[in-house]
């Protein structure tokens, strides 16, 4: 697993992923059929967005980390709206129909938001990164002879 991931192409997929599950619930189907497919599927989005941070935090040489930095908290938004979703009443995994849909959820709502925190605390966005003038307009002018 030393093979350099694209990190476009890889939340290309996982977003992809998301959306299924997203579809999925949306239709009528036998929802015990797919409950514990379901279920992997989360713990696999889950732990490639591990894997993802780990490997975004571990490389400051990202030619374009502010891009990376957003594709992966909106990946991390999409991944916490289906957990929403898939612990909403009117979902077909709800506690009602799957008691312990809601230990997962909370457990990967949990790592998700650790995730996120870290992504955050090590991302700065280029508008507050750049750095104030070395020489103010008033100095500047005053150099110049126009004060």
């Amino acid at each position: 697993m030393n093979k350099r991931i694209n990190f476009e192409d890889t939340l290309f997929i996982i977003n992809v992923r998301i959306r299924m599950i997203k579809d999925l619930l949306q239709i009528d189907t036998d929802s015990g059929l797919f409950y514990r497919q379901t279920m992997a599927d989360m713990e696999f989005i889950s732990s490639v967005l591990d894997i993802m941070t780990e490997k975004f935090l571990s490389n400051m040489q990202f030619l374009d980390r502010e891009t990376e930095a957003d594709n992966l908290l909106d990946t991390e938004w999409q991944f916490s709206q289906i957990l929403n979703e898939i612990s909403g009443i009117s979902s077909p995994y709800s506690n009602t129909y799957f008691p312990e849909t809601q230990t997962w959820i909370d457990k990967l709502r949990s790592e998700s938001i650790k995730r996120k925190k870290r992504i955050e605390e090590a991302y700065v966005p280029v508008e507050l990164s750049m750095s104030e003038p070395v020489v103010t307009h008033a100095e500047l002018n005053g150099l110049l002879g126009s004060v």
